[in-house]
């Protein structure tokens, strides 16, 4: 049985922007935006496979590679609208502290461009390039 509160505090404890737990082991995470959820995805697919991720805040695309990553269920300090809509589609578990209608970029004006590509899609699969590309500009 996961203790998810654990993981939770875990996350805010720590410092950490995510922390992913899978079968007993405890994985933490510090970069912010999407980059560690897609450098595991393409990397480590294992450590998301069926996991528990606790994440400071998750916008559609965050979601799109925790789903494609095949993730069990999700907890978010804050999460955009679209995300959810995203994660009530594909039928994954989620619970949160805060939604809010978009995520906002690092300068505080404005809307994250990772959040922004993926509302004009609506798969995962078709934000997956779109996040590809961006991380590799």
């Amino acid at each position: 049985m996961r203790d998810k509160e654990k993981i939770i505090e875990i996350l805010h404890q720590g410092g950490y922007s995510c922390v992913i737990e899978n079968s007993g082991e405890i994985y933490t995470f510090t970069q912010r935006g999407v980059k560690d959820l897609f450098t595991i995805l393409k990397e480590s697919p294992e450590i998301m496979k069926g996991a528990f991720i606790a994440d400071k805040v998750i916008g559609k695309g965050a979601a799109a590679l925790m789903i494609l990553g095949g993730v069990e269920e999700i907890y978010a300090d804050i999460i955009s609208n679209n995300a959810i809509k995203l994660l009530q589609d594909c039928k994954i578990m989620h619970s949160f502290a805060k939604s809010v209608p978009h995520i906002i970029n690092r300068n505080g004006d404005g809307v994250c461009p990772v959040e922004t590509l993926c509302n004009t899609v609506n798969t995962p699969e078709e934000c997956l390039p779109l996040i590809e590309n961006f991380l590799n500009r």
